[in-house]
């Protein structure tokens, strides 16, 4: 299993645990997280880029791999994602760069995944 799919695997497992719990705020707030990315008045690619350059400055490595495979299947191009690493080390300094080697890492193993 490579790893992409053992990221989707685990966060699809794990989910259906948390949301099994009938828990009404952790539902409220997954339900609040998918209504956000959704197309609205900025679209969902655009959406797509914010999060993941938050993601980063947040150094939420879990995020920063659910936010790139969004943004790949949105359509966002290498150069787009360059721009949004970019960005996120700008705005959360240097600590992100860790962050940024993963990011880098995970990208390359969704663009194989694609293949």
């Amino acid at each position: 299993m490579n790893q992409v799919e053992a990221f989707n695997q685990y966060r699809s497992k794990m989910n259906e645990k948390i949301l099994a719990a009938d828990n009404k705020v952790i539902k409220r707030l997954f339900n609040l997280d998918t209504n956000t990315f959704a197309a609205g008045s900025v679209d969902v690619k655009t959406k797509e880029m914010i999060g993941l350059a938050c993601s980063m400055v947040l150094r939420c490595d879990d995020c920063v791999k659910y936010h790139l495979e969004k943004c790949k299947e949105a359509g966002v191009e290498e150069a787009e994602i360059y721009e949004v690493f970019s960005i996120a080390n700008i705005i959360g300094g240097t600590i992100v760069i860790p962050h940024l080697r993963r990011a880098v890492e995970y990208w390359e193993a969704l663009k194989t995944a694609g293949s």
